[in-house]
């Protein structure tokens, strides 16, 4: 299943990796993190601070930050607004 981004488009067909927590994955070139973790069944950014609990994207648009991720070249980032580039490495907030 694959998440249409409203403001994301137009999306090629082109399949590039990249990784989340050191596991390997495939998106669509123009797709975000999230999008393309989604499709790839991860549903679960990061853990929550207060209750421990599993976060994953909420608003979709950039407003909220439960998605918040880090990019191993710019540290903290919005999963649902930001692109993934082949090699591109992400990590829970937590890890």
């Amino acid at each position: 299943m694959r998440i249409q981004h409203p403001m994301l488009s137009p999306r090629s067909n082109k399949t590039i990796s990249f990784s989340f927590n050191y596991v390997r994955y495939e998106g669509l070139e123009g797709d975000t993190v999230a999008i393309a973790l989604w499709a790839n069944g991860v549903k679960a950014l990061r853990i929550s601070e207060k209750n421990n609990e599993p976060r994953g994207m909420y608003c979709g648009i950039g407003q909220c930050y439960e998605c918040r991720i880090h990019q191993s070249k710019q540290g903290l980032v919005k999963a649902c607004t930001t692109t993934i580039n082949e090699g591109d490495q992400f990590f829970s907030s937590e890890s």
